[in-house]
């Protein structure tokens, strides 16, 4: 009798925080190459003792082993998170020192918690429900959002900012970890989507409906165009606008925004470029019927803005990040109540189309039966 696939990965995973601590008190292992040489050596076991442990499988989805292996890297992150801050000792000095000494701010140790918690459930979620036969399609965007919205964030953080300058070698294990999740993302998309049992009646019932006698969707669009102005006053921020406006914000609201450590004014940028386009799309999406692609989209996205502000909102409010640039304690609700909100927004607009498709689907024949499932 065969453990649960997920049990065998959990355990796997385990290893992580002993191979750490015992990098951590042999020298020969600390300086920079052996450092991302080992690296490489841990992860190519870890996929040895993967294809070993589903080796008596007549089939594997190959996003298994993308979900397995991140899995590992979660605890090695959650491992980093504690050490920062106290919880335990003995592990992360050496990489620190002579690794990725960027992973000691406190956005980085924000992001350790989302990656060691959020991410590592996520993955045993996936992968149970692989070996089950269910799809992880809809959980799976949710993270590919999360981890690319992660890595195009902190990669560009960490050379524009003041850590730039001191990159070692274990930097570039990150590259893989950029480019895995937009393979994985295209994989996703590609696969069919199955969607609830809905008739064409009610389909056609629901498309026929004005934005305003739909108060959800009318709300979220309000909300989203919120959203896009919050991300086009913070882009002007970072980019040093000379509007009194923007000058007392980020000394008086969000000092973190102009902090060297370079990933905040990253993540503004994101936003403007690249978060700003979809949020418009969205409020398009929500006025015009039979945009299924919403349906896929939309989680890809909350999973990302869902990561970057945790790191954002945590890191700004952090004990490692200096006090000057974290948010004044007077300001502390008008700052966290937006951000939070400014999170809420995308993930409100997917649970709504998550859980009321019709108005997205595309129109179907009359008269489909209601015992045929469809599939867009």
């Amino acid at each position: 009798m065969w453990p649960p696939v997920e049990a065998c990965v959990f355990l796997l995973s385990l290893l992580a925080p002993g191979v750490l601590y015992t990098m951590n008190n042999i020298p020969a292992l600390q300086e920079p190459l052996p450092i991302l040489g080992m690296g490489m050596v841990v992860l190519g076991s870890v996929l040895l003792l993967l294809l070993l442990t589903v080796r008596h499988k007549k089939s594997v989805d190959p996003l298994f082993y993308v979900f397995a292996e991140f899995s590992f890297t979660c605890v090695v992150g959650l491992t980093n998170a504690l050490e920062q801050d106290g919880f335990i000792s003995g592990f992360m000095g050496f990489y620190l020192k002579m690794g990725e000494p960027h992973l000691s701010t406190a956005y980085a140790v924000m992001m350790c918690y989302w990656e060691g918690l959020v991410h590592f459930v996520l993955f045993l979620t996936m992968i149970h429900r692989i070996f089950k036969g269910k799809s992880c399609r809809s959980l799976g965007l949710l993270w590919a959002g999360s981890s690319i919205a992660h890595q195009i964030v902190f990669i560009p953080g960490v050379v524009i900012g003041k850590y730039g300058s001191n990159i070692r070698p274990a930097f570039w294990r990150n590259a893989p970890f950029l480019l895995v999740p937009f393979w994985a993302a295209s994989l996703l998309f590609s696969r069919p989507r199955e969607m609830p049992i809905v008739t064409a009646d009610k389909v056609a019932a629901e498309q026929k409906r004005h934005l305003l006698s739909r108060p959800v969707d009318l709300l979220l669009s309000l909300a989203l165009l919120g959203a896009m102005a919050f991300s086009i006053f913070r882009g002007f921020v970072v980019l040093d606008c000379p509007l009194d406006t923007c000058f007392t914000y980020i000394y008086q609201y969000e000092p973190y925004l102009k902090d060297p450590v370079g990933f905040p004014r990253v993540m503004m940028l994101v936003y403007l470029f690249y978060a700003l386009p979809l949020l418009a799309v969205f409020i398009y999406g929500l006025r015009t019927p039979g945009c299924s692609w919403m349906l896929d989209w939309t989680i890809f996205f909350a999973g990302a803005m869902a990561q970057t502000q945790w790191c954002h909102i945590g890191a700004s409010l952090h004990s490692r990040t200096p006090f000057t640039y974290r948010v004044p304690a007077d300001k502390w609700w008008p700052v966290i109540t937006l951000n939070v909100l400014f999170a809420a927004a995308p993930a409100l607009l997917a649970l709504r189309c998550y859980a009321n498709p019709a108005y997205f689907m595309k129109p179907v024949p009359k008269g489909q039966s209601n015992n045929e499932k469809k599939k867009n």
